[in-house]
């Protein structure tokens, strides 16, 4: 079956698309550097600016090479690169990949077990469960962007005007900020129910093992899990506490790094 992920057609059809998605991408890039000419901005400050976007879009790009490398054992090669080069995500593709395939019957996602039948509805799944993200755009993207940008001149009308009736009230002008949107929130909690799902199952499947009451149990899971979480957290710290912005776009490829590494010591 590896054979067939592997194959040359495979090869063709994804790297097809990839290769327009990266032409629209130049494409846009050039449009956009020439507007920002046209509208008198200094050509080395766009010529810096381009070049340090793509400096610091190569090390956080190794999460996604991992992801690559990581589904590429059971669903091959062209099929992950083409679902991490365009649309998809990390943490969405291996966990619609995992939830699949325990749907069509294998114990577990690897190429041993897989079948034509369960590849088709896996990838199947893997396309039709993020397509609505660009759909919806489509249809609300327009309204959303009204609303943005009337929240956006909001403050800035209100900072005029309080500071045109500032005197001798200078503890009044400013307003309290409000707390994040529903919006916010509510990825929040998305992400929080991921996390403690995937911690959970690993829980889980330590204690209903009948090595549980002698700790030989695989804890594994747990631990890299815990590490990863740990290394995030560090880097959440420097980039917060110690205004290290910087390390924010290498922080999932850092924190997936040392939990392969962790992973490959405890084994």
């Amino acid at each position: 079956m590896i054979v067939q992920l592997n194959s040359s057609t495979l090869y063709l059809i994804c790297g097809g698309i990839i290769a327009f998605v990266a032409l629209v991408c130049v494409v846009f890039m050039v449009r956009a550097f020439r507007a920002g000419i046209a509208i008198g901005m200094d050509r080395a400050k766009l010529v810096r600016a381009l070049t340090s976007s793509v400096t610091f879009s190569i090390l956080p790009s190794v999460g996604i090479l991992l992801g690559v490398i990581a589904l590429s054992g059971s669903l091959g090669t062209p099929w992950p690169w083409l679902r991490l080069s365009v649309i998809g995500a990390l943490h969405y593709e291996t966990q619609v990949a995992q939830a699949a395939a325990e749907q069509v019957g294998l114990s577990s996602l690897n190429v041993q077990e897989m079948t034509p039948a369960a590849f088709s509805t896996i990838a199947l799944l893997m396309s039709i469960c993020i397509m609505w993200g660009m759909i919806l755009s489509f249809f609300f993207n327009k309204a959303y962007l009204k609303k943005l940008q009337g929240k956006q001149a909001a403050p800035i009308a209100e900072s005029t005007q309080d500071t045109a009736t500032s005197d001798g009230a200078a503890g009044e002008t400013g307003k309290k900020e409000k707390g994040p949107g529903f919006g916010d929130s509510a990825m929040t909690a998305m992400f929080i129910g991921l996390v403690s799902a995937y911690i959970g199952s690993y829980i889980g499947s330590f204690v209903s093992g009948e090595e549980f009451l002698t700790f030989r149990g695989d804890l594994t899971p747990i631990i890299v899990a815990a590490v990863s979480a740990l290394v995030m957290a560090g880097f959440t710290y420097l980039s917060e506490k110690k205004h290290m912005v910087w390390l924010e776009s290498f922080s999932i490829a850092g924190s997936m790094l040392v939990g392969m590494l962790a992973a490959i010591f405890l084994r």
